[in-house]
């Protein structure tokens, strides 16, 4: 008897030819269900296993014998296959499980979508390439299809049009999930994550897609993070990697570097483990040398625009200048220490009424006041929980404390305090700036917060006694700003000369410099884990000095390790591995230790892009024939998350491996596209005061609370524009879509889908959902009514099926060439339907359908001539009838159509004939022997 305990096959078929793969389906004890709305309503309980069945298998189908041994490890009983055997076959309207496991298989057999290496390259080409997907344990949701599907027509799509197609799939693979779910399960991350990959290319398969599966790549193998660890070493050659001490988030529970996207609330993302600010040395990327390209060239890119103006905020490049204030004690004494700030806007020099500096500031133990030192060391430690998107954010309440020292303004000689607050960051500009709270609404809020002095000077219409209590952070005309100690004024001028003027000024006297400043700061590149790609450094004992491993050297593996544990003192768990980790440097003989931190995640999907055009080279990352050939990535595919740093990262990569020689173009990615969002189905909620009573939703929103319940589906019917009870209409419900999450239980998975209704349906839905960048509303009802569309399309097709559920024959596709007939047929439907088309508005889905159908199928106007003439064929002389042959036909041909015409063929059966008279295009006269021409049949 086979229990829940036991595990699920991946394999979705019986005749599928994938390989089955074993993983957890459920918890000892527990009931695994479809979502509420997939469950069919002659859904039964198998008493065997304990498990949600359709009528289908219950009726003995053949796919859902094969579902429930892809849904269980090890077979049917002897029993359940004779009951099986015995039982008629289930009558599907639009059989899917006949025919998307049949071809399936074939395509998996004859390769069909294999790009062969040696192609004509006389053909255009187009790669389409989806994001790099993550294999999580929790393998794909309905979302995942919606950016595959689409792609997916692009390929087929241009393969019609007669392009050398590069769809390849592969896998990003190294990360935090499957190392934390090694420590806490004791199973070594590889184990984990090639589970993984099976069960996402099971997945995949299952639906269709014209993946080259001959390409697949992952970053954990060893040929290929080989050419991940290739680029460091040109990276590190070229002075754009190298060690620093910064600021990083630090996670002790994890015992692990954060990037600023896993840190949520001061906690991390995953686990919910709390995370602090601390300097360690780490592993940088110069990126900021490539910043001005990396935004300039962002003009020639077809991507979207807000994809586009989110990288240049993130690159943020800013003119403006360095000034320096001198630091004094509170007695108002020079410290010699000098702070120089950033500013975009110089020209408000004379309203700086105190300086700011971050928690993190390199130079403040060194000024702060011992008086104020206790409080400042508390301030910086809250600081440290604390994420840099946390710290910045505009809605958030300002916080700060007095250093107890001041800094002299230069532009006016006057001491102003220096405060510490987190919403300065020590990674931006010097970690410094000058606070002019009338023209900055931070610092604006700040300054009333701690009562601190307001000073105007900037006015839009020149003004001279603005009110204090309003922020104008706009230009404008100077005021309140000249000095004669110091020689500079520039009242009267409009703010961007004044600009001009200070700089010039500070330049002059040493006070300050011009100087253009970005928000990007440089990539931190280590991470305190295991499971990544070994970073191929050595630091020699007797110096420190780091030395790069020699190529030749490559792949530097990673070693097996039983514990993954942190350590708990800040080294990797790669220091675990002190065999591994003591080495001897090959070129010099010298003795040293390999670097124990590993790359992020983000490394292996820099460039995989690349490796897809030539997966198999184990001399080169990619030949150069090819890439000159396949690159850019003409369409390339996935969420907006990674709209900002995946596509900079690559960026900044590929333009590195352009400067060495290794690509041939500019930008790796031609055009951007980022699908929206599948959301779960709609829940409808209703609202209840504290005697049980139903109240509208638009009370609840306004007054008192109420005890939420949720309503299903069936109890609810549409009023107008909005949703009530179909028991009581005069109780509206709250209705809202929420995204997909384990937590609201509303995760649609994507093999339950398929089982109920097929892939063509799932893909064909997904397509029809709405616009493809738009988020969108999972509906069960509506990949019902996809499935129907189908059914009535196969029924128009074919028909419909025998009682014994089986279809006529005469529909199975041959592969011959068709005749010139059908072929006329074919182009005389296309061009109809073109115009019907052309002269019709249609709803979204159908147009992008309409669309499409228009752009792949094309009539050819050469088979839309009419090139037949009609040939009138006389019998002595005398029209008894007309054939229908092609221009150019000879007399041979035209008689022989004649003989076989039903109306002609009776005046020359049995005949002599005497001669013919053939005019091309014109007649045929047959002249029969006058002693044998039949009686009657002149």
């Amino acid at each position: 008897m086979i229990t829940s305990s036991q595990y699920l096959h991946s394999q979705l078929l019986s005749q599928s030819p994938y390989q089955p793969l074993s993983f957890p389906f459920f918890a000892q004890g527990q009931r695994p269900t479809l979502p509420r709305k997939l469950i069919p309503r002659n859904t039964v309980k198998n008493k065997f296993l304990g498990i949600h069945f359709d009528g289908a298998t219950r009726r003995g189908n053949a796919y859902g014998r094969a579902r429930i041994r892809s849904r269980v490890s090890g077979e049917l009983t002897e029993v359940e296959e004779q009951k099986q055997k015995q039982e008629p076959l289930v009558k599907r309207a639009y059989p899917f499980h006949e025919i998307e496991p049949k071809w399936q298989e074939y395509w998996e057999k004859n390769k069909t979508f294999r790009t062969p290496d040696e192609i004509d390259k006389s053909k255009p080409k187009f790669y389409v390439l989806d994001m790099f997907p993550y294999p999580s344990g929790a393998g794909l949701h309905v979302g995942h299809p919606l950016g595959y599907t689409a792609t997916d027509i692009l390929a087929r799509f241009k393969r019609m049009q007669g392009f050398n197609v590069l769809h390849p799939m592969g896998w990003d693979a190294f990360g935090l999930p499957a190392e934390q779910y090694a420590i806490e399960t004791g199973t070594h991350p590889k184990i984990t994550t090639l589970r993984n990959i099976n069960r996402f290319r099971t997945q995949l398969k299952s639906l269709g897609f014209s993946y080259d599966w001959d390409r697949e790549i992952s970053t954990v193998e060893p040929e290929y993070y080989k050419w991940t660890q290739w680029i460091f070493l040109q990276l590190f050659k070229r002075g754009l990697a190298y060690q620093a001490e910064v600021p990083v988030n630090w996670c002790p529970a994890l015992g692990t570097v954060l990037a600023n996207e896993e840190v949520i609330d001061g906690v991390s993302e995953r686990g919910g483990h709390p995370v602090i600010r601390k300097p360690m040395r780490q592993w940088m990327l110069k990126i900021t040398e490539y910043a001005d390209r990396l935004l300039e060239d962002l003009d020639d890119l077809e991507w979207p625009e807000s994809v586009k103006e989110m990288q240049r905020n993130w690159i943020g490049r800013s003119e403006g200048a360095e000034l320096k204030f001198c630091v004094v004690d509170g007695d108002k004494m020079e410290r010699n220490l000098e702070l120089t700030v950033f500013t975009t806007r110089p020209d408000t020099i004379f309203g700086a009424t105190y300086l700011v500096v971050a928690p993190e500031h390199p130079l403040l133990s060194a000024f702060v006041s011992e008086a104020q030192r206790g409080d400042v060391e508390e301030y910086k430690d809250i600081a440290s929980r604390k994420s840099d998107l946390e710290r910045t954010e505009l809605q958030k309440e300002k916080t700060g404390v007095f250093s107890g020292s001041f800094a002299v303004n230069p532009a006016n000689g006057e001491a102003i305090p220096i405060w510490v607050a987190d919403y300065v960051l020590g990674s931006y500009g010097t970690g410094a700036i000058m606070a002019v709270p009338a023209h900055d609404t931070r610092d604006h809020e700040f300054a009333l917060k701690y009562d601190i002095p307001i000073r105007w000077v900037v006015t839009p219409d020149g003004e001279s006694s603005p009110d204090s209590k309003v922020v104008y952070p706009g230009e404008g005309i100077i005021i309140n700003s000249s000095d004669s100690m110091s020689g500079l004024d520039i009242n009267g001028l409009l703010s961007g000369e004044a600009a001009s003027r200070v700089t010039e000024w500070a330049e002059k006297t040493s006070n300050g410099k011009k100087k253009v400043n970005y928000k990007l700061r440089d990539w931190l590149f280590a991470r305190q884990r295991y499971w990544g790609e070994p970073i191929p450094i050595i630091f020699f004992d007797e110096t420190g000095e780091s030395v790069p491993l020699s190529e030749t050297d490559l792949p530097l593996l990673l070693p097996e390790l039983d514990d993954f544990t942190p350590t708990g003192s800040g080294e990797p768990p790669l220091s675990k591995a002190e065999a591994w980790v003591r080495t001897i440097d090959q070129s010099s003989g010298k003795i040293g230790r390999r670097e124990t931190s590993t790359m992020p995640q983000w490394a292996g999907s820099c460039w995989y892009y690349l490796r897809f055009m030539d997966p198999k080279n184990s001399k080169e990352l990619v030949s150069k024939e090819k890439e000159m050939y396949w690159s850019p990535v003409d369409v390339y595919v996935g969420g907006a998350e990674h709209a900002v740093l995946h596509l900079l990262y690559s960026r900044f990569w590929h333009k590195v491996l352009y400067d060495i020689g290794i690509v041939s173009t500019k930008e790796p990615f031609k055009c951007v596209i980022n699908q929206g969002i599948i959301l779960g189905e709609v829940q409808y909620t209703a609202y209840k005061d504290a005697d049980g009573n139903y109240v509208s939703a638009e009370v609840a929103d306004s007054l008192g609370e109420y005890t939420q319940e949720v309503v299903t589906e069936e109890k609810v019917t549409k009023s107008g524009e909005f949703f009530v009870l179909k028991d009581n209409p005069n109780v509206r419900l709250a209705a809202r879509a929420y995204k997909m999450s384990k937590s609201r239980g509303n995760v649609v998975n994507p093999d339950d889908v398929v089982f109920e209704y097929g892939a063509d349906s799932l893909r064909l839905y997904e397509m029809f959902m709405g616009p493809f960048r738009d988020s969108k509303t999972w509906s069960t009802s509506g990949i019902e009514g996809v499935y129907r569309f189908l059914a009535r399309t196969w029924r128009l097709l074919i028909g419909s099926p025998s009682p014994s559920g089986t279809f006529k024959g005469g529909t199975v596709a041959t592969d011959v060439e068709p005749s010139l007939e059908q072929l006329r047929s074919l182009h005389k439907c296309i061009a109809k339907v073109t115009e019907e088309v052309e002269g019709t508005r249609f709803n979204t889905g159908i147009s992008a359908m309409m669309e499409f159908i228009n752009a792949a199928y094309k009539a050819d106007p050469n088979y839309l001539k009419e090139s037949t003439i009609t040939l009138p064929v006389q019998i002595n002389g005398k029209t008894r009838g007309t054939i229908q042959v092609e221009e150019g036909c000879t007399e041979e041909d035209a008689f022989r159509l004649a003989s076989k015409d039903k109306k002609l063929s009776k005046y020359l059966e049995g005949q002599s004939i005497k001669k013919r008279i053939f005019v091309p295009g014109k007649i045929l006269n047959v002249i029969l022997d006058r002693q044998n021409v039949k009686v009657g049949a002149q």
